[in-house]
């Protein structure tokens, strides 16, 4: 491995360019499965490796352990744990006195909350967000969810009060449209539709056409791409999560890091809640 031996805080992997991430999460994910694999306990697989370049993002743009990261079911913290100084130990991962599947206040000053399974990680960062406020703080909170858990209540009740608050906090939707089992909820319908809505593709292609048999369209177009991520944010339905008080910003490619970094960066910049929608590939 190339870079993942060097890197033992969130300091290491800032000293690596945007474009060196890809790599340094793929010796993540070839990490955590020959670990998982070689250990007599195992673990979990699919979350923790669709949770890579979250992870990864999160720690290369924020400053932990000052900022503080909230996950919501435990184990997508995987590649938190590695990239947080617990690289060395994570082969004893779910074992006797070994590294815990899911973060642990006790472990490391890098883990913020001791979760329980699912839909807590919105209302724990608010708690986080209050207490910044109150202390006069400037501290980054974010919350780290999925889309099985956004559906809890106890998920949409944090998010509904940071919202009635306008909390300085960022929630990232890891949107894999997969959980424990088939989601049905009218909110799990309404993410389904943002995730495959066809009106930004079709207006897009539509407005290429046209543009391609006027003088000058190429150039047009060439503008338009360039233009193609602001013009996403204003046709995909996002308008549920801003009625809620937040700034929304997506759907956006999970994976992809100059649309992870920049999401984050603007994130940081705005005043009050912002959802982050990431649509990841779980495993």
């Amino acid at each position: 491995m190339k870079y993942l031996p060097k890197i033992d805080s969130p300091a290491d992997l800032k000293k690596l360019n945007i474009s060196q991430l890809p790599e340094v999460a793929d010796e993540v994910r070839k990490f955590i499965i020959k670990t998982l694999a070689d250990s007599p306990v195992g673990g979990h697989f699919g979350g923790p490796l669709g949770a890579v370049d979250l992870c990864v993002a999160l720690h290369y743009v924020l400053d932990a352990p000052k900022d503080k990261i909230v996950f919501d079911v435990g184990y997508q913290a995987y590649a938190h744990k590695i990239l947080t100084g617990r690289r060395d130990r994570f082969h004893t991962l779910r074992q006797k006195d070994g590294v815990a599947p899911f973060p642990r206040l006790e472990e490391s000053e890098y883990d913020t909350t001791n979760p329980g399974h699912g839909s807590t990680s919105i209302s724990q960062a608010l708690g986080y967000a209050v207490a910044r406020d109150l202390q006069g703080g400037d501290e980054t909170v974010v919350a780290l969810i999925g889309d099985g858990s956004l559906v809890g209540g106890l998920a949409l009740e944090g998010l509904h009060q940071a919202g009635h608050q306008n909390s300085q906090i960022i929630v990232i939707l890891n949107d894999n449209e997969m959980g424990i089992s088939h989601n049905y909820s009218a909110l799990a319908s309404y993410l389904r539709r943002v995730r495959t809505d066809p009106v930004y593709k079709n207006t897009r292609q539509s407005l290429e056409e046209v543009f391609k048999k006027l003088p000058g369209g190429e150039i047009v177009i060439e503008v338009g791409q360039k233009l193609r991520a602001g013009v996403r944010s204003m046709v995909v339905p996002g308008q549920m999560f801003e009625e809620l008080g937040y700034h929304y910003i997506g759907p956006i490619n999970g994976h992809n890091y100059s649309e992870l970094i920049a999401a984050l960066k603007t994130a940081r910049a705005i005043g009050g809640p912002v959802l982050i929608h990431a649509v990841t590939v779980k495993g």
